[in-house]
């Protein structure tokens, strides 16, 4: 399967999936096909080949992009398919790999998260459907660490490096087609500046945003960096356009923002890095850029009756500010850190921060803060969690700058993590991303996009 999608032309495998949105409009269970295809193919394709080609290392791309699809069309076997099967792929990987030594570094974590569980199981109370809660809170640790301990060090060529925001970025394009044919007119649509779930796809505004935000930046990797010709070129450019567009009008920041950073990140880290030649492309590119930035941003708002505007400013419909940046996020968060000061070493224990969140100022709410969460689950080894998940891709980063978008798929982690806790995926497996080291093979002089090629230094 993957290396269909890799050897076919991209405008082709485009086209399927935006059709494959559409037809999921009418038969949303034929997703469920993806679902079973995807692993059975996975497995079947690592196995078969010892991982050589990086096998599970793309179709984890892609499962993390088709996530959200699935979960919007009920396409999805159970609700956290996409992280164990992240985690099935990346332990066959594992089999085919020589273990290391480093790779401890993230056993360890492993280690770290079992004096949380053990006092989630102990403490439950029981009405907490236990299995549930735990899994829910602690499963985006789990597919991070399992991930991480596959791609740590990892080495994989240049060329196998930009296949990756492609792989991800196909069946986004599937949830883009789906929310446009699906969605009712922006004037029914549009009517307050709260996340507007008709404008999402009838799903999470949160979470398509989040994909969506991931979607724009992919599209715009693929334009900078893989697609080759001028045709492949301008049809991604206006699909990043209309990603990002429909990305807005879902009325949920967090996504959108991260996705507009990392597309900067990307072009600064070229400028700082390129030669001379990519240096003038990318201040072509900005200021360009930045005019097609006023005139898109302008339509936007005129076509979202000037809701989004306001939506960014913090304020309701009526132009009125609101109280709460956060969406009353800073709530959980406040409640999540008090927890952590009454059970600073241990944690209140995996699984339990709704329960105890509720004895404490009667909220019954789940996390959006994976930071805050773990700070209050599982305590000072949740802050020694954190912390060394944050510094190991900025050291590996110091004598692995050909990996141009290790800076870009760190920020996205650091962003979503916050807004979004770890209810996907995405966040998991980018994270992990971060952690392959990149080389430089000689290919012959094509036609091929070679923006790498002794443009990026050591």
């Amino acid at each position: 399967m993957i290396k269909f999608l890799l050897h076919s032309k991209l405008i082709t495998i485009i086209c399927i999936h935006l059709l494959i949105g559409v037809i999921a409009v009418a038969v949303p269970k034929m997703t469920l096909l993806i679902t079973v295809f995807v692993f059975l193919f996975g497995v079947i394709d690592i196995v078969k080949n010892k991982d050589r080609n990086n096998e599970a290392l793309f179709y984890c791309c892609y499962v993390v992009g088709v996530e959200v699809f699935l979960r919007m069309t009920g396409g999805m076997i159970f609700n956290e398919y996409a992280k164990y099967t992240v985690m099935v792929f990346c332990f066959l990987g594992l089999l085919y790999q020589n273990f290391k030594a480093d790779k401890f570094i993230y056993i360890a974590l492993l280690l770290l998260l079992l004096p949380a569980v053990i006092i989630g199981l102990q403490e439950a109370s029981y009405e907490v459907n236990l299995r549930k809660a735990m899994m829910f809170n602690i499963s985006g640790q789990l597919t991070l660490l399992v991930a991480a301990i596959y791609t740590l060090n990892k080495n994989i060529r240049y060329q196998d490096l930009i296949k990756i925001p492609y792989l991800l970025a196909l069946p986004i394009l599937s949830i883009v087609s789906f929310i446009i044919v699906k969605s009712p007119s922006l004037k029914v649509a549009m009517t307050s500046t709260q996340s507007n779930f008709a404008t999402s796809g009838g799903f999470g505004p949160n979470q398509v945003s989040t994909i969506l935000g991931l979607g724009t930046f992919c599209l715009f990797a693929i334009f900078l960096l893989y697609a080759k010709t001028r045709t492949e070129k301008i049809i991604v450019l206006i699909l990043m356009v209309v990603c990002a567009f429909r990305g807005l009008l879902t009325m949920s920041r967090g996504g959108m923002i991260c996705g507009a950073i990392m597309i900067l990140l990307l072009m600064g880290y070229v400028f700082l890095f390129g030669n001379s030649k990519l240096k003038t492309n990318i201040i072509i590119m900005s200021v360009l850029g930045i005019l097609g930035f006023v005139v898109f941003w302008s339509y936007t708002v005129f076509a979202s009756g000037g809701m989004l505007e306001k939506r960014y400013n913090n304020q309701d419909a009526r132009g009125r500010v609101k109280e709460s940046v956060l969406t009353g996020r800073e709530t959980l968060i406040e409640s999540e850190f008090q927890m952590f000061f009454d059970n600073p070493i241990f944690g209140i224990g995996v699984g339990r921060n709704k329960e105890v969140r509720e004895e404490m100022i009667g909220i019954e709410a789940a996390s959006h803060n994976e930071i805050s969460r773990l700070f209050a689950e599982h305590g000072s080894f949740g802050v020694f969690i954190l912390l060394t998940q944050i510094l190991v891709p900025l050291v590996l980063w110091l004598d692995n700058k050909r990996h141009i978008l290790l800076i870009p798929f760190f920020i996205y982690w650091a962003l979503t993590i916050n807004h979004a806790a770890m209810r996907t995926a995405s966040p998991s497996f980018i994270y992990a991303l971060t952690l392959l080291r990149v080389r430089f093979d000689p290919i012959p002089n094509t036609n091929e996009n070679t923006i790498y090629r002794q443009s990026i230094s050591a």
